[in-house]
């Protein structure tokens, strides 16, 4: 008999006897016990890597610590370190954080025959919030599909991405300021060790991710490091595609290291040992933000210049963005000072900027602001992700447009701005009931169901396209065509495509210098 099958049988035993508990399972590091919901066994907060604490602080992470016993996985553990403040306006709840945070999560059906797909789910927040636990990330929709699903966490700002010259010259790859992804990385390479024991394929993996989740499925698509641990990817609204330094984009190691600096003069260190003496509350109030580097190892180079040699990994991707990413960071401001910005930031290109995204009056300048950032940080990296694969890869390449506007409280759609960022991660895993102010339509529900199978059969096949699904044609350059989810989804052209490709010629010239 299997551990699967033992465990399989030991759970409806566990049924029988009226028991919460899922059988227990051995793991990296001991035994686990999590529990059962709903036809699935589900285990939250399973270590997978050394506590990044003390001397591990700002180095790669260490294998997990074995325990004694059984080690009970049915709670999720505390974020990792970020503010842990509700934010009212996103709808995020109060969080515990820590800096001990590298645990990971497991849904899958408790009666499931082996092998089945894997999905692994990288969360967003800008490199410097979010945690696993959110509701909206839980994955029992998903695995009821007939997926594994795995939630992973990792190191957030100055926690996850300080580059400083002694910790460059401390590693072993010479290399600082990518700790985060090589947490994911650590998480994968668990997910390659165990999750057979679960009833997940190792040879059928596809890392998905929203945001900061979604860059992070372009930056390990791109890494040497994470070859193999995965076999198909994911983005929603995330790739990172732009020269360094332009917004939302990689810093080159020297430039992140001279910035690493700074900080430990502010803090007043002149070596990383007093930083890492300092508590995690003194080191995240000094500075919270972070994003990953260019380091030359896990991140190897501008992913522009990777992609356009054919230097990736070659995978299967299914990426996309929303119609009104941009509109969840508009502020609002004069016709001057969007017009000044503008100029400032494109130069010679902000004659052809200002045209197609005016600014004459102060809700057109708030909108465009809103509508530039849609472009430069989440449509246009998209597409070049798009472009630069179908060119220069094997694997097939499934584009989609989210437009999907929220109904408002009388049921009407909320008007012409489309979908904001993040707005399809409800659709995803069909998650549309937790929002109990919003009256959602049959169209919503449906849709759900037709996005949510879409991942689940790219994740079985590298092909979303299943019985009873409108086509959805693998992303060509000839032919430039997406699925457009709204209401419905159907196939058709990649929209504003002008605005992309004059974006395309602002990149260019900002890679051959000003």
């Amino acid at each position: 008999m299997t551990s699967r099958t033992l465990c399989c049988v030991l759970f409806f035993l566990s049924l029988s006897s009226g028991l919460s508990q899922a059988a227990p399972v051995r793991v990296t590091g001991g035994q686990i016990e999590g529990t059962v919901e709903d036809g699935l066994a589900v285990y939250r907060g399973i270590p997978f890597a050394a506590p990044p604490v003390g001397d591990l602080r700002w180095a790669a992470p260490q294998p997990v610590r074995p325990w004694e016993g059984v080690l009970k996985t049915d709670h999720f553990a505390k974020a990792c370190m970020q503010s842990g403040a509700a934010i009212p306006r996103l709808n995020l709840p109060a969080l515990e954080v820590s800096e001990d945070c590298l645990y990971l999560n497991v849904w899958t059906p408790a009666n499931a025959s082996e092998k089945l797909p894997v999905m692994v789910w990288i969360h967003g927040g800008g490199f410097t919030m979010g945690t696993t636990s959110y509701d909206l990330y839980t994955g029992e929709a998903l695995a009821k599909m007939g997926v594994v699903l795995v939630s992973i966490t990792y190191r957030l700002g100055k926690f996850g991405f300080l580059a400083h010259p002694e910790l460059t010259a401390e590693s072993q790859h010479q290399s600082s300021g990518a700790y985060g992804l090589l947490d994911m990385i650590a998480g994968l390479e668990w997910v390659r060790d165990n999750v057979a024991t679960f009833g997940g394929d190792p040879g059928n993996v596809t890392i998905f991710g929203e945001s900061a989740g979604g860059i992070a499925v372009s930056m390990l698509a791109a890494s040497p490091v994470a070859k193999g641990l995965f076999h198909k990817a994911i983005s929603e609204s995330g790739g990172s595609f732009g020269p360094p330094g332009e917004a939302g984009d990689l810093l080159a190691l020297p430039d992140a290291e001279r910035a690493g600096l700074a900080f430990a003069e502010k803090a007043g260190a002149k070596f990383i040992k007093e930083l890492r003496a300092r508590s995690a509350d003194e080191i995240f109030k000094l500075d919270s933000s972070g994003w990953p580097v260019v380091d030359g190892y896990v991140i190897p180079g501008d992913q522009y210049a990777l992609y356009t040699e054919g230097k990736y990994n070659d995978v299967p991707v299914l990426i996309g963005t929303n119609s009104d990413e941009g509109g969840l960071f508009s502020r609002p401001q004069t016709p001057e000072q969007y017009q000044a910005a503008t100029v400032q930031r494109f130069g010679q290109f902000s004659e052809r900027i200002l045209k197609l995204y005016p600014g004459d009056t102060p809700e057109q300048a708030m909108r465009s602001t809103g509508d530039i950032m849609r472009d430069t940080v989440f449509a246009w990296p998209t597409w070049a992700w798009a472009r630069l694969q179908a060119q220069t890869g094997k694997a097939p390449v499934y584009l989609y447009y989210f437009d999907q506007s929220l109904p408002a409280a009388d049921g009407t759609p909320t008007g012409s701005r489309g979908a904001n960022h993040g707005a399809e991660m409800a659709y995803v895993f069909q998650h549309l009931d937790q929002n109990k102010t919003t009256p959602w339509r049959p169209e919503d529900h449906q849709l759900s169901k037709t996005i949510s199978a879409y991942w689940v059969n790219f994740a079985k096949t590298g092909d979303p396209d299943g019985a009873g699904l409108p086509h959805w044609p693998a992303y060509k350059n000839d032919t430039a065509q997406l699925m457009h989810f709204r209401d419905q989804a159907f196939a058709g052209p990649v929209p504003k495509l002008e605005l992309l490709q004059t974006l395309e010629e602002y990149f260019a010239w900002r890679r051959t210098g000003r």
